[in-house]
């Protein structure tokens, strides 16, 4: 299955790193301290440790299936399940991946609603970006990959200039440590689930990777960044808010940036909203090429007529949905749905593919 994908259309193992960096910090990231310290208070930037080593371990299984599969999920698929019952369960990947662009798009939007355009229609933005996101999708995974790379690399200032923040910071607000149940800790791990939410992608774009054994140490890099930038993001908000005052902030990245101040410019949080619409590009372009890929391996419909499609779908969707309760219902529902894909699933189909491995290497001997 790998090499049916010609080398022309591959990318670098290095690559991956980005891949697997830009689909986890898209909007969750601007909001996911307030979530995590509901459950588990201050002690919740060790829940952000355990929800990166699941996210490893996840990985090494991904790796694993796929290395015996020799595809992607559909080979997964096909592999565990035979080939009927296979192609229905890779045919659900196609809503996963539609509810993942929905969910991440009208967060985006309503972020650029209240603190820059309350005016805003969010149908003509959500149009503007669709058109964006289907030229990207049409110059190739490689063209997609591309966009990853400078979503990070760009707007990387924004991190380094949260330094501001710390003379600013009570770091005792953390104490004391460990002042939470293990049960605590745990819950608020699953809370992490929508930020961490993405790097199921490489069971889809693996096949597009020039030596693939060689890309496991970017995708486990690219993962230890992400929890490495949420540890420090999280610390740095639960230092500059009081408790009680980080629950009444829905955003509490976003309202860090308040306290930068530049010679330049005066409302910094401008910057880092429109900046942010770059991070989440590559996260709605890799998940709409994900769904159409799927819908050419399934149905054999081509990328050029699924990819406009799909985008319409996810169009009207993003459209319908107008309130602040309907905006939290549809995060809460793809975090849940996230986590049992990952957390659960994963590892279940990760179980049936090392004994569907044994019995056919039983038959093969018999």
């Amino acid at each position: 299955m790998n090499s049916n994908v010609p080398d022309s259309k591959k990318i670098s193992p290095f690559l991956v790193f980005f891949l697997i960096h830009t689909m986890q910090s898209g909007v969750g990231i601007l909001g996911f301290q307030r979530f995590i310290a509901k459950t588990a208070g201050y002690d919740a930037w060790m829940s952000i440790i355990l929800s990166g080593l699941f996210v490893h371990i996840l990985l090494w299984m991904m790796f694993k299936m796929l290395k015996i599969a020799d595809g992607d999920m559909t080979s997964i698929h096909t592999f565990v399940l035979g080939k009927k019952i296979g192609k229905i369960f890779s045919s659900f990947f196609i809503l996963y991946f539609c509810l993942f662009t929905v969910a991440i798009l009208r967060s985006y939007i309503e972020v650029v609603q209240v603190w820059m355009f309350p005016e805003l229609r969010t149908f003509w933005f959500a149009l503007v970006f669709h058109i964006l996101v289907i030229y990207i999708v049409f110059g190739g995974f490689r063209t997609v990959a591309g966009i990853a790379f400078f979503s990070i690399i760009l707007p990387f200032y924004i991190a380094v200039l949260f330094v501001v923040i710390i003379p600013y910071a009570d770091f005792t607000n953390l104490l004391p440590i460990f002042d939470h149940s293990v049960k605590e800790l745990l819950l608020a791990s699953r809370d992490m689930s929508f930020t961490l939410l993405g790097f199921e992608t490489l069971l889809f774009f693996y096949p597009f990777i020039q030596n693939p054994e060689r890309s496991k140490k970017w995708a486990h890099f690219g993962a230890l960044y992400t929890t490495m930038l949420c540890i420090y993001l999280a610390i740095l908000a639960f230092g500059f808010f009081p408790e009680a005052q980080l629950q009444k902030n829905i955003w509490p990245t976003l309202a860090m940036w308040k306290i930068i101040k530049l010679p330049f410019v005066e409302r910094f949080e401008y910057i880092g909203v429109s900046n942010w619409g770059l991070v989440i590009l590559p996260n709605i372009c890799i998940c709409l090429w994900c769904a159409s890929r799927l819908a050419k391996q399934l149905f054999s419909i081509r990328q050029k007529t699924s990819v406009p499609a799909i985008a319409i779908l996810c169009l009207i969707a993003t459209s319908l949905i107008s309130t602040r309760g309907q905006i939290n219902i549809l995060t809460d529902y793809t975090g849940k749905v996230g986590f049992y894909f990952n957390f659960i699933y994963v590892p279940l189909l990760f179980a049936g593919t090392l004994i569907a491995k044994k019995v056919r290497n039983r038959e093969k001997h018999t």
